[in-house]
């Protein structure tokens, strides 16, 4: 396949999951009586630019629709993440009451409803209906609209450019990289900043998290290769923050090429080297993800076989994108996984993609009193361990699968 950023051949293999059907595509009553699509769920990787990108099969608009499920706001540790960007931005760039602050990717609103509570001005761009509805119901001013030159050069012609623009888990998200990117380069006023989160590349492939990749990631990320997408498409990369977001994030700051004030840090050279140095721009790197992933994909059947042989009970816990990756990967059904605890109620009443589990409310956990609760969004661990830790009350432990099996 031709690279989507730089348009060369991209055939370095780093790993093939199979098919799946999207990850968010959850399934109704009604719609759990029909046939799935399925498609193959395949990353290679460009060796002329380095970017990791899966097979293309869609379009944004099929995988972010009205119906989309996915609310950000949902997780305290994403909420209290959230807020403590909006105030180190405020901060380091000394926004105020005549600044404007634009996010891409606004989802329900649980970042920019903090800039609103600051009297900051604030537009969110989002193209899902059902998480733009959220968002506008905490008072924030919505685009219902997908992001790219087009729509940045009607904002920009309506005197809406940006001081800071927030672009948090939504790179890895655009089938048109190039575009997207652009659209950034004409939003900003000329001394305005933009940063990118999202899960830095490197972290999984170390960690193994192969559960990250599913068809609404159609990029995986690292700084050697967004650095390169960003000087083609009018950006330029000052700073670089590594968090421990989704595994392993990077925090990348940019502004426009042309005439940005911010110097690059020396956390931007460092960083490039390190990749340099493991060997991120090197074929060598890339290859062993398949046999770490098949090997933990065996021990997720193996775990839920015994425990039904021994009579024990088995919950899942979070109806996340990447748990859908890892169950469908495993060939895991209700039969070894009778249902999956979520709190979004958007999720409740629903099925998940391919596996067709039924997704429930918690109190079927007091209710069932499993034995073992398997954490499907490892990223947020913590949170839940803390949240269900009454499950102690009947001796029940939890269980995670990234990056090895492990037992809580």
């Amino acid at each position: 396949m031709k690279c989507r950023h730089c348009g060369a051949e991209a055939t370095l293999p780093l790993i093939d999951l199979g098919s799946a059907p999207p990850s968010n595509a959850y399934l109704t009553e009604a719609t759990l009586h029909g046939p799935e699509k399925w498609f193959p769920l395949k990353v290679v990787v460009c060796e002329k630019c380095w970017l990791a990108q899966t097979e293309d099969f869609f379009r944004s608009d099929e995988l972010f629709d009205a119906d989309y499920a996915y609310f950000s706001g949902f997780s305290d540790t994403w909420l209290a993440h959230c807020e403590r960007y909006v105030v180190d931005m405020i901060k380091r760039f000394g926004l105020g009451a005549e600044s404007h602050v634009v996010e891409i990717a606004a989802n329900d609103g649980c970042l920019l409803q903090f800039v609103n509570e600051r009297n900051i001005p604030c537009t969110g761009v989002e193209p899902t209906s059902s998480t733009a509805a959220a968002a506008r119901g905490k008072g924030i001013s919505i685009i219902e609209d997908f992001f790219g030159v087009r729509l940045a050069s009607q904002m920009a012609q309506n005197g809406m450019q940006a001081d800071l623009t927030v672009a948090n888990n939504v790179l890895a998200h655009v089938p048109d990289i190039n575009d997207f990117v652009s659209g950034f380069a004409i939003l900003l006023n000329p001394n305005g900043v933009v940063t990118f989160e999202f899960p830095h590349l490197m972290q999984l492939i170390d960690k193994n998290q192969f559960d990250t990749i599913y068809h609404e990631h159609f990029s995986y990320l690292s700084l050697t290769a967004v650095s390169r997408i960003f000087e083609r498409n009018g950006l330029k990369v000052f700073d670089v923050e590594e968090l421990p977001t989704h595994g392993g994030s990077l925090r990348v700051y940019a502004q426009r090429r042309d005439d940005g004030k911010n110097h690059t840090t020396n956390n931007v050279r460092a960083l490039l080297q390190r990749e340099y140095t493991l060997g991120m721009t090197s074929p060598a790197f890339y290859l062993g993800l398949q046999e770490k992933a098949n090997l933990l994909k065996d021990y997720l059947v193996s775990f839920l076989i015994e425990r039904k042989r021994e009579g024990k009970k088995v919950a899942g816990y979070g109806a996340a994108a990447k748990g859908n990756t890892l169950l469908n990967y495993a060939g895991v059904r209700p039969d070894l996984l009778p249902y999956v605890v979520d709190l979004n109620p958007a999720k409740q009443g629903k099925y998940l993609p391919g596996s067709r589990i039924p997704i429930v409310p918690e109190g079927y956990l007091t209710a069932g009193k499993p034995d073992f609760v398997l954490i499907l969004p490892w990223n947020i661990r913590d949170e839940i361990i803390k949240q269900l830790s009454y499950i102690r009350q009947w001796n029940g432990k939890f269980v995670t699968l990234i990056p090895a099996l492990n037992f809580l």
